[in-house]
């Protein structure tokens, strides 16, 4: 399907109170074929979320400095995880130590994983994703663990004011990037 008809789809199911204040652009290298191009999704003339982005490496590192220097994120550590790196120092470590370095193993996996569900995507994924969408039932994509697939469902006009504020919970367990969605999503009821 091509890039405009696909827009015309998705804004078509915008919800009436986003519609005009969200939109999906792209753009496209028509003589340079090797460039995938840019896609993002803007509210109220901003880039909010920006598909394929250059200065990945550099987020990475910035959210795992994030994700260390956060003492409200919790992530435990189990045995298991202890014992890897017990068995990878060879007993040498003291064991205080054995958890520092476990969590921040897991903090780098955590940081890792949520930067490449952030910016893996592009264009062609983007429409992939969005065909996807149309096809699918509703619940489908909110319950999915994709981030787009999570933000063109709370865009939808399909999902209705009570199923919004029962999602309460389960949004604070998404990406930031949803989460903003949802608010958007919540400002308008």
């Amino acid at each position: 399907m091509a890039w405009s008809k696909l827009k015309q789809h998705l804004e078509s199911f915008l919800c009436p109170a986003l519609y005009g204040r969200v939109e999906y652009r792209a753009t496209g290298y028509r003589y340079l074929p090797d460039k995938a191009g840019l896609c993002y999704i803007a509210v109220d003339k901003k880039n909010v979320f920006n598909m394929s982005d250059i200065t990945t490496l550099i987020r990475w590192y910035q959210t795992e400095l994030d994700i260390k220097n956060d003492s409200d994120i919790q992530i435990p550590i189990n045995n298991e995880e202890i014992e890897a790196v017990r068995k990878d120092t060879k007993g040498i470590v003291p064991e205080d130590r054995l958890k520092v370095i476990a969590r921040s193993r897991k903090i780098s996996e955590y940081a890792k994983e949520l930067l490449s569900a952030q910016s893996s995507l592009s264009k062609s994924n983007f429409v992939v994703v969005a065909n996807k969408f149309l096809s699918i039932s509703i619940e489908e994509s909110i319950e999915s663990n994709d981030i787009l697939l999570n933000i063109l469902a709370l865009v939808d006009r399909r999902v209705g004011k009570k199923r919004i504020l029962n999602m309460t919970e389960k949004m604070k367990l998404k990406h930031p990037i949803v989460q903003y969605f949802y608010e958007l999503r919540l400002s308008t009821l």
